[in-house]
């Protein structure tokens, strides 16, 4: 992750977002969807990529904002 990417993680029973690199979420959800949603608006207001992790801490997708940032060539 690059620093400034957002990640949306799950830690004391509580959804959050916060840029990498800062010690301290940005915000925090109730549920997964509203973290990721609120993570994907800060990453596209940042041009950032959006790195939404599972329950467990493993990486779950990733999304780069602008889709012309993103290193893949593949479709999709």
């Amino acid at each position: 992750m690059a620093k400034g990417d957002i990640e949306t993680y799950y830690e004391d029973g509580q959804w959050k977002n916060r840029p990498q690199g800062n010690d301290r979420a940005s915000n925090t959800a109730e549920t997964k969807a509203e973290a990721q949603a609120k993570g994907r608006e800060m990453a596209i207001d940042r041009g950032v990529e959006h790195i939404i992790k599972n329950q467990d801490g493993t990486i779950g997708a990733r999304n780069t904002y602008p889709r012309s940032r993103d290193p893949k060539e593949s479709k999709g």
